[in-house]
């Protein structure tokens, strides 16, 4: 039925949504078009402790206030010496310890113990390694000529004063606290994070504390799509179910937009009669709808639109759909957000089995991965949109862009892992 739809000469329409297929965008001219119309609104800043910016995203550049290593230190354990003076014969005349500052002079014919990371005494400008010589005593031999510098990071190697370290904006991780807090940095300029309004669309959806009736089920999408939103670094603030016929409906996104930053529905976003999400977003809403309808499966249904700077995101109802396009089309809006690009993660691996598209269609493909004496293999998992354990039984999902109809067994693919996993 959707072929002979294509196949159509004039303005096809697919006759299970409604849609248009040539005005449907592939997903990334999709999201070039959204930001061709919408500008993020500003964030503001807020200064927080080392303890709780793991995270969080620089609002301005970190600039080192000193030079780091502060003074010469060893790359290893052995003999700090003058680099001229070898090969040759050398007195031990001390060794230097750690957190202590060198109390002697290192002559041409001097040398000292010293162990990885310990300051250089002064005179000495290399460090012999203690499998490189020979001791008798106090006496040490080096046989080989060594270079000035030779296993010796030099003032200032890994950080000058004046350098900008951490450039804004980035997000924080484990590495820039280190740096933070080796630069005496205790607390940092970030950016608010952003609060994002959650919310599910469709008369059969209960609580999932509640025992659902024929014809209902809980709603699984509200609070999936709340992990994945925290993962980005958004604070996701739930609403109530919006029921397709209540009057309350549109009064209820523009509370939301009032208290958050952006929203983001799921379901409702089609074209159907009982689909009302299009219908409120472009009556409330300035710019209103700026997309509508992608090139892609699943996910075909999705709208992007934006009202004073603040996204309004419309997701498919089924599960999959849903957290497909969020994490794989849409983090680019949530990034512009939170002021930095999220960051996935990326595997290399082999497709395990042949798999098909849809010729000038986009594909996202939940994949299963195993490993093959150290070979990652990506298994296809079928792709039922309405599935809710699809997502959970997957290890991420690969791209078949518009050009790609079939994958032969074998072939190198990217596997996107989850956000969060």
């Amino acid at each position: 039925m959707e072929n002979r739809a294509i196949m159509q000469p004039a303005n096809p329409v697919l006759p299970e949504t409604g849609f248009a297929v040539e005005r449907l965008l592939p997903p990334q001219q999709a999201v070039v078009a959204f930001f061709s119309r919408v500008t993020i609104a500003p964030l503001k800043t807020e200064r927080v402790s080392l303890d709780d910016a793991s995270g969080r995203v620089l609002a301005e550049g970190v600039v080192a206030d000193v030079d780091y290593p502060r003074e010469p230190r060893s790359l290893m354990d052995g003999f700090a010496l003058q680099a001229r003076a070898t090969p040759g014969e050398f007195a031990i005349i001390d060794d230097v310890h750690m957190g202590r500052a060198p109390r002697i002079h290192v002559t041409s014919r001097t040398a000292s113990r010293i162990p990885t990371g310990g300051l250089l005494p002064d005179g000495a400008d290399a460090v012999v390694p203690r499998e490189n010589v020979s001791v008798d005593g106090d006496t040490l031999t080096v046989r080989a000529e060594v270079a000035a510098g030779e296993s010796v990071a030099e003032a200032g190697a890994d950080m000058r004063r004046g350098e900008t370290v951490l450039r804004a904006p980035r997000r924080i991780r484990a590495a820039e606290i280190g740096v933070l807090a080796t630069l005496g940095v205790t607390s940092v300029c970030v950016y608010r994070r952003p609060v994002v309004a959650v919310f599910s669309s469709g008369d059969e959806l209960v609580d999932p504390a509640a025992r659902p009736l024929p014809g209902e089920i809980r709603d699984s999408n509200r609070y999936a799509i709340a992990a994945s939103l925290g993962a980005m670094g958004t604070i996701p603030r739930h609403y109530p179910t919006l029921r397709d016929e209540a009057p309350e409906f549109e009064s209820a996104l523009e509370a939301a937009l009032a208290e958050c930053d952006a929203l983001v529905i799921t379901g409702g976003s089609s074209v159907g009669e009982r689909d009302r999400l299009p219908g409120a977003v472009a009556k409330i809403a300035n710019p209103g709808i700026v997309v509508h309808g992608l090139r892609v499966k699943p996910g075909k249904p999705t709208l992007f639109g934006a009202h004073g700077g603040k996204p309004i995101l419309g997701l498919p109802g089924n599960p999959t759909s849903a957290l497909l396009m969020l994490e794989a089309v849409a983090s680019p809006i949530v990034a512009a957000l939170g002021g930095a690009p999220i960051s996935s993660s990326l595997l290399q691996a082999r497709l395990a089995e042949p798999a098909r598209s849809r010729a000038g269609w986009t594909w996202y493909a939940p994949v299963r991965l195993t490993d093959d004496g150290g070979v990652p293999w990506a298994h296809p998992l079928a792709l039922r949109s309405f599935s809710v354990s699809l997502t959970a039984r997957a290890d991420g999902y690969v791209i078949m862009n518009e050009l790609d109809e079939e994958w032969p067994a074998g072939t190198p693919v990217t596997v996107h892992r989850f956000l969060g996993g």
